[in-house]
């Protein structure tokens, strides 16, 4: 269960009256990978008072050996009782932490921190960004040693039901779970291709979902695994099938108002709306390298498999980058196609806050909407049209961020320059590994 207005008081009567044996403190490292310190209930006092180092030195991307002392600094409204976790009547709990330097100060390279800094300078203009997230994943079986293969775990398609979908009883747990911890689902289903699976909720600040983005994959990852089976959010792990995106619903609320509906304008899309679309198309090429952030990434977003490429916007059409989904008041919002899975929450909504921001602060229209199929358009046509496409590998996405003074501003110099450094290092591994795909191409041709 989940619990909103925490003090250390009420987490310390939770944890006595629930019989916490343990609890996780989680962070998210710069690929938006979850990690954790586990520590016995005994040291919850030292826990919510700040007390608990960590070695950012050991941390990707953190801090050098010299200046590697950090503190955890636990969000109270995070705290919860995981509960998959509960062992002969002991129970463990979790709470999220931003990273903090040795002098109390936010560690500029915290991902969740940084996020917060963004969520701060919208404030400061009296605006709120709202997210709902779509994320896709897969679930494969393991072989005999326990490890993940990617032979996929059902035949079930889009919508499928049993017996074609497996996946029904796991998804089941999966949302009972991820109720249990206060999210709000939407809906679950089979995806397009095999073994592929969708599970939605609730919408909320930017910086609530990025924290409900890591829980729902720890949450994925752990049930699918008391199955003996493996979840994955690899963007695109088998050649030939549809790969995972995470759609994500974008809104701008001002005084508790949804300011993206404007009933008597065209579309009843307010002008913030409008300029929110124009400056995630600016920049959307940008920051593809941190929405999209591995070389596998660049693998869905080809045409011929529903994913976005080419940059254009619509009010239905699923074949552009934006979508602008049929309901209105409260509900009014835009689709960003883009991004997949793999993604670190922290840092891709932060990025995309500062092109909606850009957007509005300078008015940035958009063109006019696009009605036809993008993808049945000849490059000729798209050329005409004035629709250009996304980043094609990840050496041009970063090479494209490197250039963006809003991206490169929401990111923070300390995470720009690690992620690149990052990246440019996993192109360089990718550039010079031999593939399957080489071998079976040359081999016995040359």
């Amino acid at each position: 269960m989940a619990y909103a207005k925490m003090t250390k008081e009420k987490i310390e009567r939770i944890c006595s009256e629930n019989n916490v044996g343990f609890i996780r403190l989680q962070f998210c490292d710069m690929n938006g990978t979850i990690k954790n310190l586990s520590l016995p209930i005994s040291q919850l006092n030292k826990v919510l008072n700040n007390e608990i180092m960590l070695d950012g030195s050991s941390i990707k991307g953190f801090r050098s050996i010299e200046t590697s002392d950090m503190y955890f600094y636990p969000d109270f409204d995070t705290f919860m009782i995981l509960p998959w976790c509960e062992r002969e009547g002991e129970n463990v709990a979790r709470i999220i932490c931003d990273i903090h330097n040795a002098d109390g100060t936010p560690f500029e390279g915290c991902p969740r921190c940084n996020l917060k800094r963004m969520i701060a300078r919208a404030e400061k203009l009296g605006y709120k960004m709202n997210v709902g997230p779509e994320a896709e994943f897969f679930i494969f079986e393991r072989d005999e040693n326990g490890n993940a293969t990617t032979i996929p775990h059902d035949k079930g398609g889009y919508y499928d039901a049993a017996p074609f979908d497996l996946g029904e009883d796991i998804r089941r747990d999966i949302v009972e779970t991820l109720e249990a911890m206060d999210f709000e689902i939407e809906a679950s289903h089979h995806e397009v291709s095999e073994g592929q699976h969708e599970i939605d909720f609730k919408y909320a600040d930017a910086l609530t979902t990025a924290d409900n983005i890591i829980t729902f994959k720890y949450v994925v990852k752990s049930v699918v695994n008391e199955y003996g089976l493996y979840a994955t959010f690899m963007p695109k792990p088998i050649f030939g099938i549809n790969g995972s995106g995470m759609h994500c619903n974008l809104s701008l609320f001002k005084d508790g108002k949804n300011i993206f509906y404007s009933p008597e304008s065209d579309y009843q899309l307010s002008k913030e709306a409008l300029y929110s679309i124009g400056g995630i198309l600016k920049h959307v090429k940008a920051f593809t390298a941190i929405t999209n952030p591995l070389v596998n990434s660049y693998k869905r977003i080809v045409p011929g498999f529903e994913a976005p490429v080419y940059m254009a916007w619509s009010l239905a059409n699923r074949s552009a980058l934006i979508r602008v989904p049929a309901k209105r008041g409260i509900a009014t919002r835009i689709e960003l196609r883009s991004p997949d899975p793999s993604c670190n929450p922290y840092l891709a909504l932060a990025a995309i806050l500062g092109a909606i921001l850009d957007g509005v602060e300078n008015k940035i229209e958009p063109p006019h909407q696009v009605e036809e199929n993008i993808y049945e358009m000849t490059p000729k046509e798209l050329k005409a049209a004035g629709i250009d496409s996304l980043p094609g590998t990840l050496l041009e996405a970063v090479y494209l961020m490197k250039k963006d003074e809003v991206i490169k501003d929401a990111l923070g110099e300390h995470i720009l320059n690690e992620f690149i450094a990052t990246k440019n290092l996993e192109w360089d591994e990718y550039r010079k590994y031999v593939t399957k795909w080489e071998e079976d191409r040359y081999l016995n041709a040359y």
